[in-house]
């Protein structure tokens, strides 16, 4: 495993944030990758990068599923796919110790949530990443517990190489991350560290539409 770190500096905006990420994972445009998304603001990131690499855009869709009564602590995460996977925080479901059958309930009802939103999205079934490289790209990493859960899911699903690629992100939390995967490429890792948004020139929220229509576009140009 190996990460690729340039000085900190300010991206114009996602897409151009992307644009330096594709120069950075060139040497894998060879291997045909298979980009994948965390919406919504990874995804005009992700788009770029896969323009320039000539190889497949899709989305990951991630969801919490949090404690009953309190929905800030997670219990684990459901992640959508050819074949959905979950991760499960053990630790904390001991602690918790929700009612019998809950915890599979909710996961059932956060698929349902999960398709609902691709179907917004993309209306397409995800693309299969077994023995592909798949690149995770999102447009930056604060705490890490949402990227740390896809990537988790990920790892179940048998890519052939797997590589996280972000602009910016908090230095520990990369380094701990890039245990998860193959290859890490950051961008910035600023100290001390803000936020995501103070890294960009223009951080206006990505809206479902932006994203329903660079999916479009991308599926379009692939054909």
């Amino acid at each position: 495993m190996h990460g690729i770190c340039h000085a900190p500096h300010l991206f114009l905006d996602r897409r151009s944030a992307g644009l330096e990420l594709a120069e950075a994972l060139m040497p894998h445009a060879a291997e045909r990758p298979l980009v994948l998304a965390l919406p919504r603001g990874g995804v005009p990131v992700a788009f770029e990068a896969a323009r320039m690499l000539h190889a497949e855009l899709d989305i990951l869709l991630v969801r919490r599923i949090g404690a009953p009564g309190h929905s800030g602590l997670a219990l684990g995460a459901v992640i959508d796919g050819t074949h959905p996977q979950f991760v499960v925080n053990e630790e904390v479901i001991r602690q918790v110790r929700p009612p019998a059958g809950w915890f599979e309930a909710e996961i059932q009802r956060q698929l349902q949530e999960l398709e609902r939103t691709r179907q917004l999205y993309c209306r397409e079934p995800p693309i299969p990443v077994v023995d592909r490289c798949v690149i995770l790209v999102d447009d930056g990493i604060d705490t890490g517990s949402s990227v740390r859960a896809a990537l988790k899911g990920l790892a179940k699903s048998a890519p052939g190489q797997l590589i996280l690629a972000v602009p910016v992100a908090p230095r520990a939390v990369a380094q701990d991350l890039q245990r998860l995967v193959d290859e890490l490429v950051c961008l910035a890792m600023p100290e001390p560290f803000d936020s995501i948004a103070r890294h960009y020139g223009d951080f206006d929220e990505t809206t479902n539409r932006e994203v329903a229509d660079l999916l479009a576009e991308a599926r379009h140009s692939a054909r």
